[in-house]
């Protein structure tokens, strides 16, 4: 039975499912609260019609739960494959309007920022961790930036800035820039002026570029000149999306549902005519 969609805003919602099918990763996650109860990392951009329900229900039956016991979605509205994004924010205004719940959406880019600089650290070690994040000047604590990057072909990323300035993995990174798709020639331009512009003590002491970095690393390799810099190839993770997608919903910031859509980012208008002079 479908519950009554006028108590979604008054009820306790902590088990929560999450998926994000931008990049070559169905990524979905299974949380109660900011619990990670259960996983599913699905490789095969072309498949993820094919996955996501049956993907979604086996994490749902491992837990011994059905539809009844879950109290929100959220999805990844990407950037990313135009394709891929509409398949898991079709699937998750469905399953939310079917079921009566809230859904609220996230920022793949977001989500892949904080998987890849938290794999990372999670292979080199807690000391390497305390070390990035704590190599300010003069006891002050300068804040990592993390680039997320996905591949947009042509010389092209959908990207973002964060920092983060903590030792644990507690709260996201902070935003910085928004999401956009850039040249990335262009967007590391950019990020040399901002790096330039800022006081010695205020750079960050390591720039981590995570995701897609195989085509864009050698461009990327010019930021060294104002910090450590660090590639992290990185695919995108349920977890992650998980995370974010809970705080989101337990504190209780929901989309619309009729007016959630994809975020199918554009050049911006000076970097598509470098573009097309090529």
């Amino acid at each position: 039975m479908q519950r009554e969609h006028t108590d979604v805003n008054v009820k306790p919602r902590e088990r929560f499912l999450t998926l994000d099918t931008a990049t070559t990763v169905m990524a979905a996650a299974l949380m109660n609260g900011r619990e990670l109860l259960g996983e599913s990392n699905v490789y095969g951009e072309r498949n993820h019609s094919v996955h996501v329900i049956t993907e979604l229900e086996r994490l749902l039956n491992e837990e011994g739960l059905t539809r009844d016991d879950v109290d929100g979605i959220a999805v990844g509205v990407g950037p990313g494959s135009y394709t891929g994004i509409r398949i898991a924010v079709t699937a998750a205004k469905t399953l939310a309007w079917a079921w009566g719940i809230p859904v609220t959406s996230i920022s793949t880019l977001h989500a892949l920022a904080w998987g890849g600089w938290n794999r990372s650290i999670e292979m080199k070690g807690q000391e390497d961790k305390n070390e990035s994040v704590n190599n300010g000047s003069s006891g002050a604590q300068a804040a990592d930036w993390i680039v997320p990057v996905l591949d947009a072909r042509r010389g092209q990323v959908y990207t973002g800035l964060f920092d983060v300035s903590t030792v644990d993995d507690v709260e996201s990174p902070q935003r910085l820039e928004p999401d956009a798709i850039r040249l990335m020639t262009a967007w590391t331009d950019d990020l040399l002026q901002r790096l330039e512009a800022l006081p010695s003590e205020e750079r960050p002491p390591v720039i981590w570029l995570v995701g897609e970095t195989a085509v864009h690393a050698e461009t990327a390799e010019r930021l060294r000149a104002w910090s450590e810099l660090r590639i992290v190839p990185y695919e995108l993770e349920g977890r992650w999306v998980g995370r974010l997608g809970a705080d989101k919903l337990l504190r209780q910031e929901h989309d619309e549902l009729h007016t959630l859509v994809p975020n199918y980012t554009q050049l911006a208008e000076a970097e598509a005519n470098l573009l097309r002079q090529r």
